[in-house]
């Protein structure tokens, strides 16, 4: 699931001999439902062992960052060439982009690379070394030990970018409520979602078939590879859990440690479209943990001091931007891809408690900043769309989803009756994989094999993006794994904040590879102050 929604979501609105003999008996291949698909498989874990040895060999020419990718040295970067079909790892490549600060300790110290997944489908992990750089104290220890190593996934960012509309037309507002009134405005967010999927297959159409986790996982591995790391050290959040999880069961020779944070469940059953009906019942019990909050800090916000009062002036809010767009720009659609980052993070409580209290006040301007779009700025709405389109592409071709408008009509009409902050607004945005025009897979049977190593999973229990059921449901998939549950606390990346229940045994399990004997419950983070 995306680290965060669009900003603006446009329906409402990603020859080897014995070296490859060794290298392929840790790709262990998911349960196949036909013949045709295992052999598929099979052809796709040698493609990948192939790929593995191929980088292996030529390593990665590290270079300096260019200058208009915002890294500045000591970080340098490179690029991983990957085929774009593991069943013909000779076929047509593509160059993912990487990056990487060296550990900060002696030589001694060092114990390898950190690679990093921050989620999505279609976030970048090219931010990672800054938290070297800018000398992140939660970091510190682990920097002496690993180089922390980031990476652009397949279809993300300077990796053969995807986009599936054009992104200053992507981002234009205000659009349409995502709660409809009527049965046309079902059919117009019908139409929409439908034009969508077919630019996908316009702009992007030859990476749809390919743009799987598998195929990232895989793509993983050749990373692993070209660092000339014989095993993986690996810390994903959000969806960078189930990549995480799906490299495990495909990989579990090839891992050495493992944290996997805000777990995806990687139920196949789940993958992905009740992953997404979930999150709808998530967010809205973590929306009414920030209007208590807001309630409870009414001499700082002044809207109101209850829960009640609260979400009286959020639907007052919505119903007035709905009439009339707050500066022509500003709709509902708009008003809840700014508001949704508070159930998100808690980082986040406070600036958007701050604009909803300058609206109240008076200052409507302030929340029209903060939630309209910046026409002006191309290069991140080029970033917001290809984000969109990649996120769209991973989940829609992982697996099959309802193709009956029928299904997602009952269901997301019964969801939204109790669940209402996001319950339509994530059906539109995934809707286009009702009509998605490349192959949608079977997802991986996520589960221990021979060589997988203990793994440290951290979850929180009111995580609204990724719900707790996730978190128990790869434990026990994942023999060995320990579960660390950070209890009444909800903001989305737990090993991100200050935590030292949760900070000390990310340090202890990364440089020691020490857990605990049995599972732990940690108290949860300080609250934001006003």
């Amino acid at each position: 699931m995306r680290e965060k929604k669009p900003k603006n979501l446009v329906l409402a609105l990603g020859s080897a001999g014995t070296l490859v003999a060794s290298l392929i008996a840790g790709a262990v291949a998911a349960p196949a439902a036909t013949a045709d698909s295992r052999h598929t498989q099979d052809r796709e874990a040698l493609g990948a062992a192939v790929a593995a040895a191929r980088a292996a060999h030529h390593g990665i020419d590290w270079q300096d960052c260019p200058a208009d990718w915002g890294l500045a040295k000591p970080i340098q970067c490179g690029w991983v060439s990957v085929p774009v079909d593991y069943a013909h790892p000779h076929g047509k490549q593509i160059k993912l982009a990487v990056d990487r600060i060296g550990n900060t300790g002696t030589k001694k110290d060092r114990q390898g690379a950190l690679v990093y997944n921050p989620g999505g489908p279609g976030g970048s992990g090219m931010r990672f070394p800054t938290r070297v750089t800018s000398k992140n104290p939660l970091w510190t220890n682990v920097s002496k030990a690993y180089d922390f190593v980031g990476f652009d996934p397949r279809g993300v960012g300077h990796s053969a970018p995807l986009s599936c509309v054009d992104p200053q037309e992507f981002v234009k507002a205000p659009k349409a409520d995502p709660v409809p009134d009527t049965e046309a405005d079902k059919r117009a967010q019908r139409k929409l979602a439908r034009e969508y999927a077919e630019g996908c297959g316009e702009r992007s159409g030859a990476m749809l078939p390919y743009m799987t986790t598998p195929n990232t996982a895989r793509d993983l591995d050749v990373i692993r590879a070209a660092l000339g790391e014989k095993k993986l050290n690996y810390l994903g959040v959000s969806y960078g859990t189930y990549l995480g999880a799906v490299y495990g069961t495909l990989f579990p020779g090839h891992l050495r440690r493992m944290i996997v944070d805000s777990v995806v469940n990687p139920d196949r059953d789940n993958i992905w479209y009740q992953a997404n009906l979930g999150q709808d019942v998530a967010f809205e019990g973590r929306w009414k943990d920030w209007e208590n909050w807001v309630a409870a800090n009414d001499a700082a916000f002044h809207l109101g001091t209850t829960r009640a009062a609260v979400q009286d002036k959020w639907l007052k809010l919505r119903a007035t931007a709905k009439k009339h767009p707050l500066g022509g720009v500003v709709g509902p659609a708009e008003l809840l891809s700014f508001f949704q980052s508070a159930p998100y993070y808690d980082s986040s409580w406070v600036p958007v408690a701050s604009v909803f209290s300058k609206y109240v006040a008076g200052d409507t301007q302030a929340l029209i900043d903060a939630a309209a779009p910046d026409l002006s700025d191309t290069a991140g709405n080029a970033s917001t769309e290809n984000g969109n389109a990649v996120y769209t592409a991973v989940e829609c071709a992982d697996a099959k989803w309802p193709t009956d408008w029928k299904t997602w009509d009952r269901d997301n009409t019964r969801l939204n009756r109790d669940y209402p902050f996001l319950t339509w607004s994530n059906a539109w945005m995934n809707l286009p994989c009702a009509t998605w025009p490349a192959k949608q897979h079977t997802p991986v049977e996520v589960t221990t094999h021979r060589g997988l190593p203990p793994v440290l999973i951290v979850q929180s229990t009111r995580d609204a993006a990724t719900p707790y059921e996730g978190a128990v449901s790869l434990h026990k998939r994942f023999k060995n794994s320990r579960l660390i549950t950070e209890r009444d606390a909800g903001s989305h990346g737990v090993t991100g904040l200050v935590n030292p229940c949760i900070n000390d045994r990310v340090d202890a399990y990364l440089l020691k590879g020490q857990l605990d004997r049995s599972d732990v419950t940690c108290a949860p983070h300080a609250t934001p102050k006003p």
